[in-house]
């Protein structure tokens, strides 16, 4: 699933080339792709239409894109599979493309969103009064937004009474770190991902937010990471922070600080990439 670097690679690719313009024409070509917009697919293209959209916007996965003269937005969350592309209009549609934006400009290009898995979708909400879409209220700020509080974080920390990881993936919490990266920082912190959150020490939580950072900071100037062909940009090009990665997905190879074999171990329903030697699990 992308993360935070990922939809910020598409959320730039959208100011540059979708803010600003005014929609003329919305094609719903699968309901699911809409199906978070409860009036339906009709209704979400006839209250798209004559708007026009403003600078995009996101908050840890979620993307959105505020309508101007409107007290709403659109919403974008790419799920397992969603891709925001800009395309040149006569351009073939591709095989799993979802609902089809067109503008009312000469520039020649429209937004489409492919969705392979349909997971991801497209909704309509109202704002609200700090302009974030009302569904997505509840979700904490990223560690690279210049409002996150790092003191605040390690005292919601320590009283979550859970695991690093766990809370990593906490977006109430923190938003915008997923599976991949939370792997990564913890790596370069030292911590083990089963390590109680109340035996985290300011220092140690200063340090991995550090590393958090700088692991999204790296993979944002490689335009994020990607193993397949279903995270693309908004013209199309993959990331290629995974040829960087120092723990995840990287199983019986050696770690790059100390040589010991990378293990895997199954976690909540999905994997955890660690140094055994560097990252020892905590005493129970």
């Amino acid at each position: 699933m992308p993360e935070l670097p990922e939809v910020e690679v598409v959320r730039r690719g959208l100011e540059r080339w979708v803010s600003g313009r005014t929609v003329e024409a919305v094609e719903v070509l699968h309901p699911r792709a809409v199906r978070r917009h409860l009036a339906g697919g009709a209704d979400f293209a006839a209250r798209l239409r004559g708007l026009r959209f403003g600078t995009a916007m996101r908050r840890g996965k979620y993307l959105w894109i505020p309508l101007d003269e409107e007290a709403s937005s659109m919403l974008g969350h790419l799920g397992m599979s969603g891709q925001l592309l800009v395309q040149p209009e006569d351009a073939a549609d591709e095989k799993h493309l979802r609902v089809r934006i067109r503008f009312d400009d000469a520039l020649g290009t429209e937004l489409r969103f492919v969705d392979q898995r349909t997971f991801g979708g497209l909704s309509l909400h109202e704002n609200t009064p700090d302009g974030l879409p009302d569904v997505i209220a509840h979700i904490a700020r990223d560690p690279l937004d210049p409002a996150f509080d790092d003191a605040a974080f390690h005292v919601a920390l320590r009283l979550r009474r859970t695991t690093v990881k766990r809370a990593l993936l906490d977006q109430s919490l923190i938003s915008g770190v997923g599976n991949i990266y939370a792997d990564e920082a913890l790596w370069r912190s030292r911590l083990h991902y089963e390590r109680p959150t109340a035996t985290m020490t300011r220092p140690m939580t200063g340090g991995l937010l550090g590393h958090v950072r700088d692991v999204m900071r790296e993979a944002l100037a490689q335009g994020g990471t990607s193993f397949d062909s279903l995270y693309v940009n908004v013209n199309g090009q993959s990331g290629y922070f995974d040829r960087s990665l120092d723990a995840y997905g990287r199983e019986d190879e050696p770690c790059r600080r100390c040589g010991t074999p990378i293990r895997r171990r199954p976690w909540m329903n999905r994997s955890s990439y660690f140094c055994p030697r560097c990252q020892r699990p905590p005493r129970i």
